[in-house]
């Protein structure tokens, strides 16, 4: 029987701002250097939304509303299992302030691939991708 990967849960923001989205460089540990949408892990008693808007209250000095629920990002990394759920966000108040990552940007969706994305959030790109090819 294979053995059982121990599952992390975690949320992660899609923060949209007149059509670009928020991507993170990670600058610390196995993923550094790697783009990701801004969160983090989702402790025992809080929902994903509650982790997500602490999350990015501690890593960029900003509160957010968080809403629409875009993708449930499964992923298998080396060790464990990732389970992602990812939200569209906005900024309610402050600037976005690096605490833990490296560098951001602002991404339009036609330059959204011009990032080196960790795994689980290729996956995101591509629901927001499909998201967009079902508007148009």
């Amino acid at each position: 029987m294979p053995e059982q990967k121990k599952t992390v849960r975690v949320a992660a923001a899609i923060i949209e701002r007149d059509g670009l989205f928020f991507a993170t460089q990670r600058g610390y540990g196995p993923a550094k250097d790697g783009w990701e949408f801004p969160g983090g892990k989702i402790e025992p008693g809080e929902t994903a939304e509650q982790a997500l808007a602490r999350e990015i209250r501690e890593e960029l000095d900003t509160e957010i509303a968080v809403g629409e629920k875009i993708v449930q990002a499964e992923h298998d990394e080396r060790g464990f299992h990732l389970s992602m759920a990812c939200f569209l966000c906005r900024v309610i108040s402050g600037s976005l302030t690096l605490k833990e990552h490296e560098a951001a940007r602002w991404l339009r969706l036609e330059e959204i691939d011009s990032v080196d994305w960790l795994p689980a959030d290729r996956i995101v790109v591509e629901a927001l991708k499909n998201r967009e090819r079902k508007r148009t």
